[in-house]
């Protein structure tokens, strides 16, 4: 690492009012080095602590954040824009995330033995030292749980590189894990600069790199630490598909998509962005869902009575609006929202965009915003067809009465590593969470995200008989 010891500083604002919340710092390198030196002696006793003690910490740090609640939730929504009420509901996500991880890591990380036929074998999940994430601002808290539970409770350590505009959240949750109990070291949140990320990807002390962003990000670090012959875990960015069948219940998909569209303001990788509709449901599934899309209160995210906040940062609206303009003038038609409202803030109003055909970024690409794109198909073939018909593969979701078909379908047609039957969800601590194509690779929950950056040991041991 260079030795140079500037330290830059940079604000955080608060996207409802513009107006800035904090003044954050940049590490020197020294200090980066500092860090990585300390994780990597944490790691070396923490690895030696057995499942079970490791657990009773990670519980004590999922109560620690029922503890926080209130002030966590409150930051997130200063300085991201969910709504109040979602980020209480992440909280309890991260929580639970802390609880299904201790309970069940002692059977997924368990040694497995083998007969051989001159001997046994013993598989050990052993683990493999720093393990460093680069997190973004759309979760600010569950995004770095998702990671960081399942690693310490395989016995790695953490360094955490989160969005800059979510700083305070990163801090936050390093005095909640160490209020907690974790020992000193074992969680690093890193307030850097790009240059200094990469020489953290070179560190031959860091072991495995992981990343929740965009695809163009995922190409970059994916190549950074391939160099280095690092394991990687990708989850990447979305153009999800939910199709309205034949049979759909109507009224019941509008609901879910609607939800599908505009949790969390519409940021979300997972988010329902595609709504395909048969021929025969498409007029009723179009009119209800505009109608629905376009009674949605915009405002303050901390009002009970709000169902849309603002966008994260300025700019991340600015590119939107972009998209949106593009997919028109290409020959998307605008059926409700698509235009910045005046006043203070980075509002962006729930938007549909209709005639949405391949060219378009609203066919091509991911909306990460309340922007639906409405797509209409043949029959049930095509609409599976028009689904798949994405570089993307994360999740989508199937409106249908018969519910096995459904399931078949989702089973051996659909391209993506979650599928959605008649609802619209986020994420299981239970079940696994990834993607496929240009969404990227690796799962994380359900077990599987534990066993990402683990040493599958095998210990042969031959019979001398």
């Amino acid at each position: 690492m260079s030795t140079t010891t500037k330290q830059d500083t940079f604000k955080t604002i608060n996207p409802t009012t513009g107006k800035e919340i904090a003044s954050h710092t940049y590490m020197t390198d020294e200090q980066v080095e500092e860090s990585i030196q300390q994780s990597h002696k944490a790691f070396l006793k923490w690895k030696t602590k057995s499942i079970e003690e490791r657990g009773e910490i990670i519980k004590s740090i999922g109560k620690e954040l029922q503890n926080y609640k209130k002030e966590l939730a409150e930051l997130m929504t200063d300085e991201m824009g969910k709504l109040l009420s979602q980020s209480n509901h992440e909280v309890d996500l991260c929580t639970s995330i802390c609880n299904y991880s201790a309970e069940n890591a002692p059977e997924f990380l368990k040694s497995e033995e083998r007969k051989l036929d001159n001997g046994r074998g013993i598989i050990t999940y052993s683990p493999i030292g720093i393990i460093y994430g680069i997190q973004p601002w759309n979760y600010p808290s569950y995004q770095v749980l998702r990671y960081t539970i399942v690693n310490l409770m395989a016995g790695n350590s953490i360094l955490l590189k989160h969005a800059s505009n979510v700083t305070g959240t990163a801090k936050l949750l390093k005095s909640i894990f160490d209020t907690a109990g974790l020992p000193e070291g074992l969680f690093n949140v890193m307030v850097i600069e790009h240059e200094q990320s990469n020489a953290i990807i070179e560190h031959k002390l860091v072991r495995g790199v992981t990343l929740t962003g965009s695809p163009v990000a995922g190409e970059k670090i994916g190549e950074k630490a391939g160099a280095q012959l690092k394991k990687t875990v990708l989850e990447l960015g979305s153009n999800d598909a939910y199709l309205v069948l034949d049979d759909a219940d109507i009224d019941l998909a509008v609901e879910k998509s609607v939800m599908g569209r505009i949790y969390n303001n519409g940021e979300t990788c997972i988010a329902a962005k595609r709504f395909i509709a048969t021929e025969k449901v498409y007029d009723e599934f179009k009119e209800k869902f505009v109608k629905a899309m376009d009674a949605l209160k915009v405002g303050d995210p901390k009002n009970e009575d709000t169902e849309l906040g603002p966008m994260a940062r300025e700019d991340l609206r600015d590119k939107i609006q972009e998209q949106v303009q593009e997919s028109v003038e290409k020959g998307a038609d605008v059926l409700c929202g698509g235009k910045i409202p005046e006043g203070e803030g980075y509002f962006y109003p729930a938007t549909i965009l209709s005639n949405v055909k391949p060219g378009q970024p609203a066919y091509d690409d991911e909306l990460f915003g309340p922007v639906a794109s409405l797509i209409k198909a043949k029959d049930n073939e095509d609409a599976m067809r028009i689904a798949n018909d994405s570089r993307f593969g994360l999740g989508g979701g199937i409106f249908s009465k018969d519910v096995e078909k459904a399931t078949r379908l989702a089973e051996k047609h659909f391209d993506t590593g979650m599928v959605f039957i008649n609802s619209f969800g986020l994420a299981e601590p239970s079940m696994p969470f990834g993607g496929v194509k240009d969404s990227g690779y690796g799962r994380e929950h359900g077990g599987f995200g534990m066993k990402e950056f683990v040493n599958v040991k095998s210990i042969i041991i031959i019979d001398d008989e």
